[in-house]
C-alpha cells in the first residue's frame, strides 16, 4: 500500500489530517487497489456493499472473483491494450455479486506508476448502474412499443421493414406487409367508452400475436389501425400472395370471434385488410406503406370485412382520385362549376319546372360528371360550401324566371346531400336565401334521397317542417331503391315521389318493373303525392306511364340536361 500516494486532506475536510482510508470509504462508488499482480490490496465500504464481500473475504484475491462471464476474452484483450497505451480504461461492464447476481456497472480503472514509470499497481473505482439501465430500457421501450398493447409501434415496424428488405435481397424470398383496420370501432369507442375500446384493442393484440409465425411481426399503427409483417414467403410472386392471403383471412377469421367486454355483453368485430407483396430492395418502406394502405382503402370501398391485394390499378385510380380532390378544394373559387338543367314535362307535354344539376368542368379538361366528384366532394366536407353556392344560383334563376311571365310559374328543383342538409344552420341558410332573392318558396323543390332519412329521424322531419313552414317543397329522389314504407312516408311533409330511372328502363319488356311503377304510382295517389317518372327515354315507356296514371316525367324524350344559359335562352324562343 505504501507505493499509493494518498492525497493530503485539509483542515476543512471532515476527516482527520491524514485519514486517507477514510476518505475513499466516504466515496459513494466502490473503490479497489490493487498491485502490480492485480492482487487486491484494499477495499472500501462501498465496495463490500455493492458486490458483498467483506475486507477479508478479498483481500489477496484477483478482480476475476467478481467476473459475470458475460464478456469474452476480446473484451478484457482491448481493455488492457487501453490501460496499456492510455494508462486508464473506463466503460460498461457486468460483475457478479457475491450471492451470484449479476449486475451492470460503470467501471473506471486507472494504472499507478512511480517516479521512474514504473507501474505500482490499479485503482479501479466501479458503481452499479441498474437502475439507469432500466430506466433506458424503458425509454426504449417507450420509443419503440406502444404502451396500451405492447406490439412494436410504428418506429419499430418501420425498422424493421427496412431490415426485412435488405434480408430480402440475399433470401430472394418475398415478404409481405398487411395493414389491418378494425371496422366501426369509433361508434364502440364512442357509446360503450374509451376503457371498453382500450379493452378490445388489447385482445386484438393479443390475437394477433397467436395468428403469426415468431420469424414476423404484429405492431399497432395507432388508434384501431395494426400492422403485420410477414417473411421468409416464397420466392415465387403467386406463391407468396397465396400465403399472405392465407393469413389475412386466417386474421380475419380469429378477430371476428365474440370479445367479451362487459358483463354480459360480447362484441363481434370485423376486420379490412390491405395486403402489398415486396422483395429484396424493390420498394421502399414508405412505398409499402403507401401501397399497403390503398388496398386497405379498396377492403373498406368494397364493404369492409375483406381483405385486398395492392395492384397496379389501384395506384392509378387512387391518383386520379388525390388530383380530382386536389383540383375539387379549388374549383369552387376558381367559378369552374357550371350548372345544367333538365325539363320537366306533365302528361301533355308542356313545361312545368326543370333540375338543376351539377357538372364541373376543369380548365383545358373534359367535363367532370356528378358520380365522378360528388361522392369525393361528400367525403371531404367540400359538399357544404358547393350545395350552398347551388342553392343560390337556383334562387337567382327563381328570380329572373319571376321577371318573365312565361317562366314565372316554372319550378326549380335542387338536389340536396345528406351532410349539407344536416349542417346545423341549414334551415337558416334556405331561409336567409329565400328572403335574400325575394322569390315564392313554393318555387323551391329541395330533392333529397332516402337514405337520408333513414338516420336521426326526428331531426330530420324537424328540418323539413321548418322549412316547409316556409313554402318550399320536397322531393323524395331516386324512389323504390331504398327503404321507404307508408308508414315511413306519412311523417315526412313530401309533395312529390321521384320514380327511380332504373325501374323505367325496361318497363316495356320486365313486367316486374311495371307491376313496382304501377305499386309507386298508386300509392303516391293514395298518399296525394305528385309522381315524376325518371329517365323516360321512348314513346312506349311515355305511353305506358300516362296509361297508368303517372303525370310527371323527366328523361331524354323531352330533352338532354343542358347548361343553364343555354336552357333559358331556349325558353325565351
Amino acid at each position: 500500500m505504501s507505493n499509493f500516494e494518498f492525497p493530503e486532506a485539509s483542515a476543512d475536510d471532515s476527516v482527520a489530517p491524514g485519514s486517507q482510508h477514510a476518505i475513499l470509504n466516504q466515496i459513494g462508488a466502490a473503490v479497489m487497489l490493487t498491485d502490480p499482480a492485480e492482487r487486491i490490496l484494499w477495499i472500501n465500504e462501498a465496495f463490500s456493499r455493492l458486490t458483498g464481500y467483506q475486507t477479508e473475504e478479498i483481500i489477496g484475491r484477483t478482480p476475476k472473483i467478481l467476473a459475470s462471464g458475460r464478456q469474452s476474452p476480446i473484451f478484457y484483450s482491448r481493455m488492457w491494450q487501453a490501460l496499456d497505451s492510455a494508462g486508464h480504461w473506463e466503460g460498461e461492464i457486468w460483475n457478479r455479486r457475491k450471492n451470484g447476481e449479476i449486475y451492470p456497472e460503470w467501471l473506471i480503472i486507472r494504472r499507478c506508476n512511480d517516479a521512474t514509470g514504473g507501474i505500482t499497481g490499479y485503482v479501479a473505482t466501479f458503481s452499479d448502474i441498474s437502475k439507469l439501465k432500466h430506466a433506458e430500457s424503458e425509454v426504449q421501450h417507450l420509443a419503440f412499443y406502444d404502451p396500451l398493447t405492447a406490439l412494436p409501434n410504428r418506429r419499430l415496424l418501420r425498422d424493421r421493414l427496412a431490415q426485412a428488405c435488405a434480408a430480402g435481397k440475399r433470401s430472394n424470398g418475398h415478404g409481405a406487409l398487411l395493414i389491418i383496420d378494425i371496422d366501426n370501432f369509433k361508434i364502440l369507442n364512442d357509446t360503450l367508452g374509451h376503457d371498453i375500446g382500450d379493452h378490445l384493442l388489447i385482445e386484438i393484440a393479443c390475437r394477433l400475436r397467436q395468428s403469426i409465425r415468431q420469424c414476423d411481426t404484429a405492431a399497432r399503427q395507432g388508434g384501431d389501425e395494426f400492422a403485420v409483417m410477414l417473411e421468409d414467403l416464397d420466392p415465387h410472386p403467386q406463391s407468396a400472395a397465396v400465403s399472405a392471403e392465407t393469413i389475412a383471412e386466417k386474421i380475419r377469421e380469429v378477430l371476428s370471434h365474440p370479445v367479451p367486454l362487459t358483463e354480459g355483453h360480447e362484441h363481434y368485430c370485423t376486420a379490412s385488410i390491405g395486403v402489398t407483396l415486396f422483395r429484396g430492395g424493390e420498394k421502399s418502406v414508405d412505398t409499402l406503406l403507401k401501397q399497403a394502405d390503398i388496398a386497405l382503402y379498396k377492403a373498406k370501398e368494397a364493404g369492409r370485412n375483406a381483405t385486398r391485394f395492392f395492384d397496379q390499378a389501384m395506384q392509378t385510380t387512387l391518383d386520379h382520385r388525390a388530383g380530382l380532390e386536389a383540383g375539387l378544394r379549388h374549383a369552387l373559387a376558381r367559378e369552374e362549376f357550371v350548372l345544367y338543367a333538365q325539363p320537366q314535362v306533365n302528361a301533355e307535354g308542356a313545361l312545368i319546372g326543370a333540375e338543376l344539376l351539377l357538372r364541373w368542368q376543369p380548365p383545358g379538361q373534359a367535363l367532370v360528371l356528378p358520380n365522378d366528384f360528388i361522392p369525393l366532394a361528400e367525403e371531404s366536407g367540400l359538399i357544404v360550401p358547393i350545395g350552398l353556392w347551388v342553392l343560390h344560383s337556383a334562387c337567382a334563376t327563381l328570380r329572373r324566371w319571376a321577371a318573365d311571365p312565361r317562366r314565372a310559374g316554372l319550378a326549380l328543383a335542387v338536389n340536396v346531400s345528406a351532410r349539407q342538409f344536416r349542417q346545423p344552420d341549414f334551415v337558416e341558410q334556405v331561409a336567409s336565401a329565400l328572403s335574400y332573392f325575394s322569390i315564392a318558396p313554393q318555387r323551391l323543390k329541395l330533392e333529397l334521397t332516402e337514405s337520408l332519412l333513414l338516420d336521426k329521424v326526428d331531426e330530420v322531419v324537424a328540418k323539413m317542417r321548418a322549412l316547409h313552414a316556409l313554402g318550399v317543397c320536397f322531393s323524395l329522389d331516386d324512389f323504390g331503391t331504398g327503404y321507404a314504407s307508408l308508414a315511413y312516408l306519412k311523417r315526412f311533409p313530401f309533395e312529390q315521389l321521384k320514380i327511380d330511372r332504373s325501374f323505367i328502363r325496361d318497363i316495356a319488356s320486365d313486367p316486374d318493373d311495371a307491376a313496382i311503377v304501377r305499386a309507386i304510382v298508386a300509392m303516391g295517389d293514395a298518399l296525394r303525392l305528385d309522381v315524376v317518372a325518371e329517365g323516360v327515354e321512348n314513346d312506349a315507356q311515355y305511353a305506358y306511364l300516362t296509361e297508368h296514371g303517372c303525370r310527371a316525367f323527366q328523361g331524354y324524350l323531352f330533352g338532354r340536361p343542358v347548361p343553364l344559359a343555354e336552357f333559358e335562352t331556349r325558353l325565351e324562343s
